[in-house]
């Protein structure tokens, strides 16, 4: 960033308020930069996530889920890892063929991601999740989706 030299004489032609954005929109700049952005480690954490339900192995995803990890869905109200297990990942797993990640959006430990995922019927879904997440493990994941009978998902793989 360039720094520009303000004489006394300059900045009595420039006013009071030129003086005062001179100041505060640099730092203003440079804050809002240091907001946007995921961090690349929980770009991948998040990857890690979804390459866990792809491949079926709940042991990667029990490490990346904290401990006191919490599951918020049109389903579910905050629910702990074990029922996450037993609730979502025991039943839908079977289900799961792969997700197509569309957007990854973020700031530092929060982050949205909108995909499409296929089933192994092959069917499709969208959702949105909003994950937290806190030294390199997911802490929640809120998963924002229509009513059930408004898509074809895993939920309803039997059907056909």
């Amino acid at each position: 960033m360039r720094n520009a030299i303000l004489s006394r004489r300059m900045a009595l032609k420039a006013g009071p308020y030129a003086l005062a954005a001179a100041v505060v929109i640099p730092s203003l700049a440079s804050a809002a930069r240091a907001e946007t952005g995921l961090s690349p480690n929980n770009d991948v954490t998040i990857r890690k996530y979804y390459r866990a339900w792809e491949q079926k192995d709940w042991r990667p995803m029990d490490i990346l889920l904290a401990d006191d990890f919490s599951f918020s869905s049109p389903l579910d109200h905050h629910i702990s890892k074990r029922d996450f297990k037993s609730g979502c990942w025991d039943t839908q797993i079977a289900h799961i063929e792969r997700f197509d990640l569309k957007q990854l959006i973020g700031t530092d430990n929060a982050a949205f991601v909108l995909y499409v995922c296929h089933t192994t019927n092959g069917k499709t879904f969208q959702n949105v999740e909003f994950f937290r997440l806190q030294r390199d493990q997911v802490k929640a994941v809120e998963c924002y989706f229509g009513a059930k009978s408004s898509f074809a998902s895993a939920l309803d793989a039997d059907k056909g």
